[in-house]
């Protein structure tokens, strides 16, 4: 059974190592020697060796004639072979001959071939290398000559379009590493620039103010002349920016910010001032391509929002110190005026800047910046103008803040503030006037010499006439005569003159207010009345209140004040006629001047009443009478001297009267004999006086028939009769009861009770009797009579 089973096996490898491939042979082998029966295999392999080779003979033997032909035939191909073996070689050593020269050419083809590659190679390569070399190129020239925007355009470019196609090289390397920093550089040196155009236009911005205005200036007097024409200030502020528009198109456009010159200054334009032409624009003034050119640097790099907020700031910063004014600005206009020019300066940059750069400042921004200034303004406005005491000056910024207020309002900023705080100055002008006014016044009264003024030609009384509104008809026609005079004196003319200097010195203050014809009558007509119930009144009292003013001087006062009086509707019609306002207008304000000159007369008339009764206390001073002067025996008693005098002056002094009011002369003169007779009554009744003698009863009876004397002769005219010697009535009928003896009549008109008080004092005090001698005893008697009558009348009349 084993060897059934070995015979197999043996069997199946001899079958496999035919079938098998020598090189895998191998395990079928060790299977062999890895067994027991190698012997016996080997035998079964020789049996199949031989029974092959057997096989093989046997095949061979069938072939063999075949063979035998073949090799005949192969001997015959020999020579034949041999025959194209040395053709083959001939034909291959001419071949080789020949193929050395086209092997040698086929070699040049193709170092050509490959030369031509590279070749090809090399402008593919250049061609994507070029551009970046050229651009790079450009990038350096732009950035040498300070072109930077369109620089930062070429590297924009270089870095997005030109390096990507050209490759990993080395110099295209070293170009990506310093792109960041050119940018850098780029941004650095455009905020430089910017850093320097705000300064300059910090420093220049008074020049930029100061030709504005005098375009608002230049335009407001065009207006004037034809009014229908458009503001050329607004149109040509359109066209700048339309320009300045045009300008930053054309820099998106062709990548040029503007000549490198341009590009190198700090934003001011030199400019020259050429008379015949139009007043320069800030724009002509003022290079803005730093402006645009950071603004688009700052754009394209994706920091807008940084540098539209850095701007602000700054400017901001600017504007603080803009409307920070000099400590002394109120010294002089022209600190004014340069505080103004700075301001416009600074608003028409910022109004450009809106108009032009899309953003970079916005209207909110620059309204807002304009309230804070406007607030500013005015307070530093109100501060100033305050220490102003010179109209001129005042009137001077006045008009420079209206030019200041319209050449901002041409750009569309709002200035009803400053119109506002201009009529919270129009007090204080007003108020300065009134001093100035004060002055002029009181120089006027001061030199004035309270003379009529003599007229002695007919050109000085044309030239009298043309200043004060002369209204008397006969003086018109006697004025040809010599020395006739004016019944005024210098005073009246010069002050009429001086109101109507007033009323002008409002009215320029009014103009360009934008106010109605109506609010500026009510104002002039208003600081008119100021003038005339406060500051004419104060001095016109001054003058008549101050220390040794004369009669004749308060006489003038009242002739003067009379004619200023009469002159008020004249001045009425003076406002009316320069404001164009008719003065029966309704809830139009009257002038105060007639009740301030009717003040001021009666101001006169009292201190005249005063002052004659103050000349007469001083004759009466002089009065010296010896109270216990014995009865002259013979000869006619005189006036006393202080009398004399007295009644001499009294009789100057109403010669001078002549041209008061008949009632203002009658009341003075009655007022001095009256105040005479009172006078004389206490002198009489003077509780020092202990006695008095019939002696000296009969000089002062005397004097009082000098004092009745006088009175009659009618020193003023329009009494009646003997009116005037009323006032010394009382003081006769004393004199009479003792210097006549004549009771009888006083008895028969005892119901006067100021003579009954008067005796009865004169009882207690005075013993008017003392000095009758003892022959005189039988008169004692009745004396005592009489007294004991007039106590009984006394008791009477109390009951």
């Amino acid at each position: 059974m084993v060897s059934m089973e070995t015979a197999a096996e043996h069997e199946r490898i001899l079958r496999e190592i035919e079938s098998t491939d020598t090189n895998c042979i191998g395990p079928t082998l060790r299977s062999v020697y890895d067994g027991q029966e190698h012997g016996l295999f080997m035998e079964k392999l020789d049996v199949r060796i031989r029974n092959h080779d057997r096989e093989i003979e046997k095949m061979c033997n069938h072939h063999f004639q075949g063979f035998v032909d073949s090799i005949t035939e192969l001997l015959k191909v020999r020579g034949e072979a041999q025959k194209l073996k040395s053709q083959v070689t001939e034909t291959n050593r001419r071949l080789q001959d020949d193929g050395k020269e086209l092997i040698s050419s086929m070699e040049e083809l193709k170092q050509c071939r490959v030369q031509q590659r590279n070749i090809a190679t090399t402008i593919d390569k250049l061609t994507h290398c070029l551009p970046v070399l050229e651009m790079y190129s450009r990038l350096q020239e732009q950035m040498k000559a300070k072109r930077y925007y369109p620089a930062l355009r070429t590297l924009e470019q270089l870095e997005q379009k030109c390096l990507p196609r050209a490759g990993q090289y080395r110099f295209c390397s070293i170009m990506a590493e310093n792109i960041p920093k050119l940018r850098t550089q780029i941004r650095d040196t455009a905020m430089s620039q910017l850093r320097d155009f705000l300064e300059s236009i910090r420093k220049h911005s008074d020049k930029i103010g100061e030709t504005a205005i005098k375009q608002a200036q230049l335009q407001r007097s065009l207006d004037s002349s034809v009014s229908t024409q458009p503001r050329a200030l607004i149109g040509r502020r359109g066209r700048k920016e339309a320009a300045a528009a045009a300008g930053i198109a054309a820099m998106d456009s062709n990548g040029q910010g503007g000549s490198p010159m341009s590009e190198q200054d700090s934003g001011i334009l030199d400019v020259e001032d050429d008379e015949d032409d139009e007043v320069p624009g800030a724009q002509d003034l003022v290079d803005f391509s730093p402006v645009y050119r950071c603004l688009h640097i700052y754009t394209v790099l994706g920091l807008r929002d940084v540098f539209e907020n850095y701007y602000r700031k700054q400017r901001r910063k600017q504007a603080r110190l803009v409307l920070q004014p000099h400590s002394n600005m109120h010294e002089t206009l022209e600190g004014y005026r340069r505080y103004f020019n700075q301001i416009v300066g600074f608003f028409v940059v910022e109004d450009h800047v809106l108009h032009t750069t899309q953003g970079l400042v916005n209207r909110a921004y620059v309204e807002e910046l304009w309230e804070m200034a406007l607030s500013k303004i005015v307070a530093a406005l109100r501060t100033h103008s305050s220490y102003c005491d010179d109209p001129n000056l005042v009137l001077d910024l006045k008009n420079l803040i209206v030019l200041f207020a319209d050449t901002l309002q041409g750009y569309g900023f709002p200035v009803t503030h400053l119109f506002d705080m201009l009529l919270e100055m129009r007090e204080q002008y007003g108020e300065i006037l009134l001093k100035r006014w004060n002055l002029t016044f009181r120089q006027i009264l001061d030199q004035d010499n309270y003379s009529p003024i003599p007229v002695s030609t007919e050109q000085e009384f044309r030239h009298y006439t043309s200043q004060f509104p002369l209204q008397d008809p006969e003086l018109e026609k006697a004025h040809d005569n010599e020395n006739k005079k004016l019944p005024f004196s210098e005073f009246v003319p010069k002050v009429y003159c001086q109101l109507k200097e007033f009323i002008y010195a409002c009215l320029k203050y009014s103009e360009d207010l934008h106010l109605s014809s109506t609010e500026v009558d009510d104002m002039i007509r208003k600081s008119t009345n100021l003038l005339l119930t406060r500051t004419l009144s104060h001095c016109l009292q001054y003058a008549i209140k101050k220390k040794n003013v004369g009669l004749a001087e308060l006489v003038q006062v009242i002739i003067n004040t009379t004619h200023l009086e009469q002159s008020c509707h004249f001045l009425e019609e003076f406002i009316s006629n320069i404001t164009n306002v008719p003065p029966d207008t309704v809830n139009a304000t009257k002038l105060y001047g007639t009740s301030t000159f009717k003040d001021a007369r009666h101001a006169a008339e009292a201190e005249i009443y005063t002052s004659l009764n103050a000349k007469i206390d001083q004759f009466l001073q002089l009065a010296d009478y010896d109270w216990l002067a014995a009865v002259q025996g013979g000869g006619a008693l005189t006036a006393s001297d202080y009398l004399i005098d007295l009644i001499a002056f009294l009789k100057s002094t109403f010669s001078v009267f002549t041209n008061l009011p008949g009632k203002v002369a009658q009341t003075a003169c009655m007022s001095a004999c009256k105040h005479i007779s009172t006078s004389l009554m206490q002198l009489l009744l003077d509780p020092e006086v202990r006695q008095i003698s019939m002696g000296a009863l009969h000089q002062l009876n005397t004097d009082v028939q000098e004092c009745e004397s006088f009175a009659r002769a009618g020193p003023v005219a329009g009494f009646q009769g003997d009116t005037l010697l009323l006032a010394f009535s009382d003081l006769r009928q004393l004199l009479e009861l003792f210097v006549q003896w004549d009771w009888s009549t006083y008895l028969a008109d005892y119901g006067k009770p100021t003579f009954l008080s008067s005796m009865k004092e004169m009882s207690r005090k005075n013993n008017v009797f003392a000095q009758f001698r003892k022959t005189d005893r039988d008169r004692q008697k009745l004396i005592d009579t009489v007294i004991k009558q007039l106590r009984n009348l006394i008791a009477q009349h109390h009951t």
